[in-house]
């Protein structure tokens, strides 16, 4: 999923940054109104299989007010979905935002699943005629991950990931066989190009291998090129 963060507040825009790229989605991200509408009706006039970015659009902004940047949007026929993330809670704030074209209304503080579901919900019903649909399970050999229910099982046997671990493994698996720098990595995952902890990724790599190949006779799924990175492919047996 494509996304644009309209937030002023840089403790909040960097938690959706890093949160929504670990979860794999495309994020761009502004600090005033002016130039992410700019932007965004820029976007909107790029060839039709584009998908749509999805806005989460803060309401108080130092430029010019989200309501503003969402009436600007549909006067000038942008029709990308819309969730306003505000901290002004009355009914009258809630339908003035609707009103102004809002798809959606969220108040902070919030839950970041709630946030994921209601971002997924929008894309959903706005997901332009004839565009692709996002591969909603993954699949390489015996190894399956579906997207929705943030499942992994091998020849059938679950696998329990946390969220950092499940986020390596849909990256990899979404291109299988191709390499990945420890920098790729680092910036998909952590949203960042920079390892404080120097190993981190070659943690997290081993962690997940071991569960993986746990009691599994196919052979290791994550291989490792030195120097360059990983990949993930199918063994050789899993193509026979």
């Amino acid at each position: 999923m494509h996304i644009v963060i309209v937030e002023d507040d840089p403790r909040i825009r960097d938690f959706l940054q890093r949160g929504l790229t670990a979860e794999g989605h495309r994020v761009e991200s502004f600090s005033e109104g002016q130039p992410a509408l700019v932007h965004l009706v820029q976007t909107a006039r790029q060839p039709a299989s584009s998908p749509l970015p999805v806005v989460i659009l803060d309401r108080l902004l130092p430029d010019i007010g989200g309501l503003e940047v969402c009436r600007s949007l549909r006067t000038a026929g942008v029709d990308c979905p819309v969730l306003m993330l505000t901290a002004l809670d009355s009914v009258e704030d809630r339908v003035s935002g609707l009103d102004a074209g809002a798809d959606d209304y969220l108040i902070k503080p919030f839950a970041f699943e709630e946030l994921l579901a209601r971002l997924g919900a929008l894309a959903r019903r706005h997901a332009r005629p004839g565009m692709a649909e996002p591969q909603r399970r993954l699949r390489v050999g015996e190894l399956e991950l579906d997207r929705d229910q943030r499942r992994v099982t091998r020849a059938g046997r679950a696998i329990e990931l946390t969220p950092k671990e499940l986020a390596i493994l849909e990256l990899l698996m979404a291109s299988p066989g191709k390499l990945f720098s420890r920098e790729r990595i680092l910036a998909s995952v952590w949203g960042s190009s920079e390892d404080p902890l120097t190993n981190v990724v070659n943690v997290y790599i081993r962690r997940l291998r071991r569960k993986l190949d746990d009691g599994h006779p196919g052979g290791s799924l994550i291989t490792t090129q030195r120097g360059f990175g990983y990949r993930l492919e199918a063994p050789p047996e899993a193509h026979r």
